[in-house]
């Protein structure tokens, strides 16, 4: 026998042959024949099935696809019989003629992905790709059948309501990467699993992952001018796949390994109580723009998947990746639903963060549009009407749509008004105290007018895109040099204050300020109406060192040193404390806004002396009175960002209640906080002094 024919055998499980197939559905389908393959594309003439043995470069079979009998509309499709499930895939595709090169970039010299494919072989190892040229290891990339089946026993959806919801943003390598973290399997999903009692005792409802399905981790051509290491793709916003699951997340290592690691992940935390969210990218894909590599929706139909200029065939930009996928295309939209769908039904997930959302929303010409359908497909899906849906209301062209992206009712925001808002007040800026009630109202300036509710408001004062809270409160300005890029890449409108001194420092009464301010934003954040958010890390002050761009550090700048939790343990406490006084409370926790409470839970800012709060530019000083309506306690809450302390006048309580200290922000850990049931009375009934710079809460009871 020939070493061809013996490749072959290896391929072949059954009684081979080759069969005009079905066009749906798209990807391929592993039957108990053999496997279906079908793919989309309008401007192709020639399309070949390509087919490689598991870790073989050169196939082993290519099969041409007719026109007449393997073509339905513009679906290609042939169904292999008698092959192993696991076969490697791929397409080869050509326009001939093509009388427009510019617009339609096929090259029959390619084999490139399945847009459908549940998995992608190649991309195994993390890192492994840094030698393989500028674009890593995709030019070698195969597609995957997988047929991958899971016993979820008795699992289901938690639906959680959104407003009894905290949200966890993390990276699910940089979680147990960190030597400290001790797992076995550290930078997977598998150590993610590990660290779900260390989640329950912070007590998160969800996390919300950065992005997990597959990238190019070695894509990124720049180094550490200091050190000279190579830097890499680290937090995955350059997409290969819209369904694969990260195989280098997975202990396994491969493929269909990824699939059951991710599937056991989610009934781990499922079984916790705690919800999977998960970051996606629709906006643009990691082909990037006119010199990006080719490796699947470029050479597939290029003028379909993607905004082009059409005199020139150029990119259009929305999305500052190179290039923006045409969302609103019919077919581009079924594509995004069906992943949706994927990622719920299979891998049984419980929401998506929608990364540069406001793309999401733009015509082919790129103006946007008022009733965008994939936005609205996404909101009225049937399978997906019980899932969380929460936009990155803005991108990259200049698109802000925080407090009227297109919702149908079904949108929750990333709050990038309640962010800045709350990072101006802490640092006390003049004319704050007006943003700060809004903020702490849930936001219904920007969400009442279009009948949506406080919980479609995400608060967040840190995300991975940005300052973690430790530097925010630790630095004036960017410190980007390690990225490779001049500390040219980050933002620099930061809206933080050192406290006195750049970075690290020994000086006490800084240190002693910087962790006051810490507990200023995360007390104000999880005392306000919405959902918070926070920063993976955050809980620890965690550091990036000023780093507010960190896409690019796989090392000790990103990812979390478990030693801090010791470290730190005060913060932690406080932290984890004020999450349960959060959930203690419904009235922190409203479906409607203050003003359309009629109920005896109504809420009353006021000032210092009681009355009215003051306006005016030069006050720092707030007091919310939530009332405690339908048999709940009453509590007040003072925050204060003036240089000198305040005397506040308290309300007065029914017959029978007293105010009890919760939290001050002023007081050294552990009386920073109390515990349940520990709340000490006040000396004063009717007033308290509050120090500079610091949160008080009471409860009235």
């Amino acid at each position: 026998m020939t070493a061809a024919g013996d490749r072959l055998l290896r391929l072949v499980r059954g009684d081979f042959g080759v069969r005009r197939g079905h066009a749906l559905p798209l990807g391929s389908t592993v039957r108990r024949d053999g496997v279906n393959f079908a793919v989309f594309s309008r401007h192709a003439t020639d399309v070949s099935l390509v087919l490689f043995l598991k870790g073989e470069v050169e196939p082993v079979l290519e099969v041409p696809l007719d026109g007449r009998t393997n073509r339905t509309g513009d679906v290609w499709h042939v169904l292999v019989l008698g092959i192993d499930p696991a076969v490697e895939y791929g397409w080869r595709m050509d326009r001939i003629p093509n009388p427009q090169p510019h617009l339609h970039r096929f090259d029959s010299r390619r084999v490139l992905l399945d847009p459908y494919a549940r998995g992608l072989a190649g991309l195994e190892g993390w890192r492994q790709g840094e030698g393989a040229g500028k674009h890593g290891r995709v030019g070698l990339l195969r597609s995957q059948a997988i047929d991958h089946e899971f016993e979820w026993d008795q699992e289901h959806p938690l639906n959680i309501p959104l407003a009894e919801s905290v949200i966890y943003e993390v990276h699910v390598r940089g979680f147990t990467a960190h030597s400290s973290s001790g797992v076995a399997h550290p930078g997977t999903y598998e150590g993610l699993v590990e660290k779900i009692p260390y989640l329950k005792e912070l007590g998160v409802t969800a996390v919300e992952l950065l992005p997990v399905s597959e990238f190019e981790e070695c894509d990124n051509p720049h180094r550490n001018p200091e050190t000279g290491e190579r830097l890499c793709n680290f937090w995955g916003y350059q997409p290969l796949s819209f369904f694969a699951p990260k195989a280098s997340y997975s202990a396994a290592g491969t493929a269909e390994g990824a699939v059951g690691s991710f599937k056991a992940m989610v009934k781990a935390l499922h079984e916790a109580g705690i919800e999977v969210i998960l970051d996606v990218v629709f906006n643009h894909t990691g082909e990037g723009g006119d010199h990006g590599p080719t490796c699947s929706f470029r050479g597939i139909d290029n003028e379909t998947y993607y905004f082009l200029d059409l005199r020139t065939g150029r990119y259009l930009d929305f999305s500052g990746c190179g290039n923006t996928v045409r969302c609103n295309h019919p077919v581009v939209r079924s594509l995004v639903l069906t992943a949706l769908r994927y990622w719920v039904t299979e891998m049984h997930v419980d929401g998506f963060r929608f990364d540069l959302a406001s793309v999401l929303g733009r015509a082919r010409d790129g103006s946007v549009l008022a009733d965008p359908p994939l936005l609205e497909a996404i909101a009225k899906d049937a399978v997906l009407a019980r899932t969380k849906l929460i936009a990155e209301a803005w991108d990259a062209a200049g698109l802000y749509q925080v407090g009227t992206f297109p919702a149908w009712g079904r949108w929750a925001e990333w709050n990038g008004k309640f962010r800045d808002d709350l990072r101006r007040f802490v640092k006390s800026d003049e004319g704050m105290v007006d943003a700060l009630a809004t903020r702490l109202s849930g936001s219904p300036d920007l969400y009442r007018p279009g009948g949506r509710a406080p919980f479609h408001s995400i608060n967040f004062v840190t995300s991975h895109d940005g300052f973690t809270l430790r530097d925010l409160v630790s630095y004036d300005r960017k410190h980007n040099e390690a990225n490779g890029e001049k500390n040219q890449d980050g933002s620099d409108g930061n809206l933080s204050w050192n406290c006195g001194a750049e970075g690290e420092t020994s000086d006490p009464a800084v240190l002693a300020l910087r962790a006051r301010q810490a507990r200023n934003f995360m007390a104000l954040l999880l005392l306000a109406q919405g959902v918070p958010m926070i920063l993976g890390g955050d809980e620890v002050l965690r550091t990036q060192r000023g780093n507010n761009n960190a896409y690019c550090q796989d090392n000790e700048t990103s990812w979390f040193d478990w030693g801090l939790r010791e470290r730190n343990a005060d913060f932690f406490r406080f932290v984890k404390t004020l999450i349960r006084f959060r959930r203690s409370h419904p009235t922190l926790r409203r479906h409607i806004f203050f003003e359309d409470d009629r109920g005896g839970g109504a809420a009353a800012f006021h000032g210092p002396k009681g009355g009215p709060p003051d306006m005016a530019p030069e006050s720092r000083s707030l007091g919310l009175h939530l009332g405690g309506g339908r048999g709940h306690d009453d509590l007040y809450v003072i925050a204060h960002a003036g240089w000198e302390p305040q005397v506040v006048a308290l309300p007065r309580l029914r017959a029978g209640r007293s105010w009890r200290l919760v939290l001050d922000t002023a007081r050294e850990p552990p009386a920073d906080i109390a515990d349940p049931g520990d709340e000490a009375p006040l000396a004063r009934p009717s007033s308290c002094t509050v120090a500079a710079r610091s949160v008080v809460v009471l409860v009235g009871r």
